[in-house]
């Protein structure tokens, strides 16, 4: 059922007056172009097609984009990344500087950086699953520099990730060989300073590109993963449809089965797999929660909001069972 301490209600989706924990960040960093077709659907469009609609470049992935909001939350946030060498660099790091996010940046030289666009259509007209949100067209630079970031660079920074109160990363850096060795190895570090490990599994097709073999083991790393319940269900071959409350309650069992350890699961369902969320922990935790998205919020960026509240949440001891802090904040 949900709950009144649920994260979306406190600390809430808008920060905090008193900033606490340090995160550290390690995950894409490079320049997204946005823009939404308020009247164009993709299924309508069978030939070359000029419209004007609101667009915007920005410093943007997977990294950035959780910093931005949890710098709203968390006392100190560092961003670690793999970024190319090219006139976008300076706006990078200035990005990082405005938001309040301490640069932890690796540079390449000599290679671009990362440029991924991001095209939104018109809502369907029809209710109904799906109906509200319009479809999302995602193009990204095939291996952007981050899918280079090494295991030899994260070791580098290693007394940033020691130092923190959790270390975040997410999906994208196991799909290359070079940056998923990255990212055990950072977990690794963590875990062996006392740092938690908090892990997002995108992209959310990630069970489509990478065998369960491949995801299970940094799962099994992490005290706190982030997903829509219907890609971990797939993942893990469940029959679970994992959409509705109740299909979600089937997909626990065999994340037990599947997960070694006792991670918190933040489970994402619903019509759009955003509108609601279950928290569950082996033997603990089962709360479920509306998160807030619905129609009139936009989209784009509120899985972030999200998630900056629910680690702040968590590690002020939302997912204890007394509500005592899981977490003492380390020491400036």
């Amino acid at each position: 059922m949900a709950s009144s301490r649920s994260p979306a209600d406190r600390p809430g989706l808008d920060g905090v007056a008193e900033r606490r924990f340090d995160m550290f960040v390690i995950g894409d960093v490079g320049i997204e172009v946005r823009a939404t077709l308020p009247d164009i659907r993709f299924a309508d469009v069978h030939a070359d097609r000029l419209t004007y609609a609101p667009a915007r470049a920005i410093v943007a992935g997977t990294a950035v984009n959780l910093a931005r909001c949890a710098t709203r939350y968390f006392r100190r946030v560092g961003v670690l990344g793999k970024v190319g060498d090219d006139d976008f660099t300076p706006a990078i790091r200035r990005e990082l500087l405005r938001i309040g996010a301490d640069d932890h940046l690796r540079v390449e030289p000599g290679v671009p950086n990362g440029v991924s666009v991001m095209l939104r259509d018109r809502p369907a007209p029809a209710a109904g699953a799906g109906a509200g949100k319009g479809v999302r067209l995602l193009v990204v630079q095939e291996e952007p520099p981050g899918r280079r970031l090494t295991a030899a660079e994260v070791r580098s920074a290693a007394a940033g990730i020691e130092a923190a109160d959790v270390l975040v990363t997410d999906g994208y850096s196991l799909l290359s060989p070079v940056s998923g060795e990255a990212l055990r190895t950072a977990a690794r570090i963590a875990r062996d300073a006392g740092t938690r490990v908090a892990f997002d599994l995108v992209p959310h097709d990630a069970d489509a590109r990478l065998p369960a073999e491949e995801i299970v083991p940094m799962l099994a790393l992490a005290d706190l993963v982030i997903s829509e319940a219907p890609t971990l269900a797939r993942l893990l071959g469940s029959a679970a449809s994992a959409h509705g409350a109740h299909g979600v309650r089937e997909l626990l069992p065999v994340l037990d089965r599947a997960v070694p350890g006792r991670p918190l699961w933040l489970l994402r369902f619903g019509d759009t797999s955003l509108e609601h969320a279950l928290a569950y922990r082996r033997d603990g935790l089962l709360m479920e929660y509306p998160t807030g998205y619905g129609a009139g919020v936009e989209r784009a960026g509120f899985g972030d909001r999200l998630a900056a509240a629910e680690l702040y949440w968590w590690l002020s001891g939302g997912a204890s069972a007394s509500g005592a802090a899981d977490v003492a904040p380390r020491s400036a």
